[in-house]
């Protein structure tokens, strides 16, 4: 076996023997779609929804237990790499191995996750079209994944951290839902008028989910901007973990080191 398929495996066996990981990853996700379905279930049926309130409600709760579970590890992994890749890489282990380690426990613990929350959302809601929905749910977590790691880097404690995860991942799931419709647009240069909800970074794997779910489509337009939000949550949370661990990685890092050290920030 590889280097990196030996640590990404001591990774995911070290989370798992935690009882608070098992508890997330099997008990989580069904209580919240349950949880989010009767909550909905007394409201009307809105204007903005084309599904039934029961039902938007649960598919809303499958996208936020697995984007919390998966913050979550992003977070953890970030705060334990502050404690112990330092010295792994004063050892010998590659960092690019240990940081590659990392993506993958988040990536694996984001599959386990939207697993969970597939067959809960499965159990009570007839799924159109189940490979797109559960991918959908898929790259909402590892989206959410890369968000716990910058997170971890700006709140590097575990209390305060999980607390600032659980608001941002609940309000940017209440804002993509369409559930509280926002109407206020912004004019970018490059991308025109937007509303403020398409900004969320829950709001594009959103709208790939439910048109799934309802519909059996592929929500095509919302592909590009959802993969640009991984892709750009990807380059941060590689900045952000070499700046935690003391080392950078390539021009960026070294761009980021010129920035953070002009502004007089460290990690």
């Amino acid at each position: 076996m590889s280097t990196l398929g030996t640590v990404t495996r001591l990774r995911l066996a070290e989370l798992l023997r935690r009882p608070r990981t098992l508890v997330g990853v099997v008990v989580l996700p069904p209580v919240v779609v349950e949880l989010y379905g009767t909550a909905l279930a007394s409201f009307p049926q809105l204007p903005a929804l084309a599904a039934a309130p029961a039902a938007a409600g649960r598919t809303a709760g499958a996208l936020f237990a697995v984007a919390f579970l998966a913050g979550l590890v992003g977070l953890f992994q970030l705060l334990s790499a502050r404690r112990g890749d330092e010295r792994a890489a004063v050892a010998g282990l590659p960092r690019h191995t240990t940081l590659a380690s990392r993506l993958v426990t988040v990536l694996a613990i984001a599959v386990c996750g939207a697993t969970v929350a597939f067959a809960a959302l499965a159990f009570r809601v007839t799924v159109a079209a189940p490979a797109l929905a559960f991918a959908s749910l898929v790259a909402a977590g590892l989206l959410y994944g890369l968000l716990g790691v910058l997170v971890g880097t700006v709140v590097p404690r575990e209390l305060e951290g999980s607390v600032v995860l659980v608001f941002l991942a609940d309000i940017d799931n209440a804002l993509s839902s369409g559930l509280f419709p926002v109407d206020f647009a912004v004019s970018l240069p490059v991308a025109g008028e937007l509303q403020v909800t398409d900004l969320a970074p829950l709001a594009h794997p959103q709208a790939l989910f439910t048109a799934a779910v309802f519909d059996g489509t592929y929500a095509g337009g919302h592909l590009v901007p959802t993969l640009a939000w991984i892709g750009l949550s990807t380059a941060a949370a590689l900045l952000a973990y070499g700046r935690s661990t003391g080392g950078t990685f390539g021009v960026a890092g070294a761009v980021v080191d010129r920035v953070t050290g002009v502004v007089g920030w460290s990690a």
